[in-house]
């Protein structure tokens, strides 16, 4: 494998496929009956945690919108999002990961196509090609967020949204194991954090799995205030607990913002 350290987008490019192959749940496409709901007009995605998204964030007739599902794939949001009219592109890291979304929209005839790359990198598209941006949370493996912003404001249609969900940095406190397996709240490490700077690549290995995907925490500076920084202007916030972590009890685990590019 390539060094994670000089080339996380390799790394966890093969740690998505991996998850992918062993049935991660953001790797398990939604299915036909959820497609038959959708193209009726029942329809929910997730942008953050196990929440639905407020379907006041997006258009409300999304027949003929054209939207990206950045860093998104799984065969999950961008197929029920093309069922329910729209004209989709998901945008993702891994293969595998499209590789899902493809099957969906094979099996149920929807229109959507797919496309590889980094979440930085979105030179694929031309300038004000999209009505809207879907970004679930993802960009926690990514070292920095600042291009993705600006990405996503130059491929928006003035008046266009960005639908943004990302962790609550104050999760990367606590010492993972000490959380995961004992349910103890100990507080171990700075922010922002990176799996790459906190751990030498055997202590990684033991605690998260030789081939676990990078993270790396992001200061809400570089979160919310990355996103005004590009030109954006927020008008929605939402937050969201982990439901089955023990710090849920006391923090939010998940932030959702709602940005529009200036018309």
């Amino acid at each position: 494998m390539t060094d994670s350290v000089d080339d996380p987008v390799a790394h966890n490019r093969a740690a998505w496929d991996k998850y992918v192959e062993e049935g991660n749940e953001w790797s398990r496409p939604v299915s036909k009956e959820d497609i038959e709901r959708a193209r009726a007009g029942d329809w929910s995605v997730v942008l953050v945690g196990y929440e639905q998204v407020d379907r006041s964030w997006l258009p409300a007739d999304l027949s003929g919108k054209d939207v990206l599902c950045l860093a998104s794939g799984g065969g999950q949001q961008g197929p029920i999002l093309a069922a329910a009219g729209a004209r989709v592109t998901v945008f993702d890291n891994s293969p595998r990961q499209l590789g899902q979304d493809q099957m969906v929209a094979a099996r149920d005839g929807l229109d959507l196509r797919t496309v590889l790359g980094d979440m930085r990198d979105l030179s694929a598209f031309a300038d004000g090609v999209f009505d809207v941006v879907f970004h679930p949370v993802s960009n926690l493996f990514v070292p920095d967020v600042a291009a993705v912003w600006r990405e996503c404001f130059r491929v928006l249609r003035p008046g266009g949204t960005l639908l943004a969900g990302f962790l609550n940095p104050d999760v990367y406190l606590f010492d993972h194991e000490a959380l995961d397996e004992r349910g103890e709240l100990v507080v171990v490490h700075k922010l922002p954090y990176s799996d790459v700077t906190e751990y030498s690549a055997e202590e990684r290995a033991r605690k998260f799995g030789a081939d676990a995907a990078l993270e790396y925490s992001h200061t809400l500076t570089d979160q919310i205030g990355g996103q005004l920084a590009a030109g954006f202007v927020v008008t929605g916030f939402a937050e969201a607990p982990h439901q089955s972590n023990a710090s849920a009890a006391y923090l939010s685990h998940y932030f959702a913002t709602l940005a529009v590019k200036p018309g």
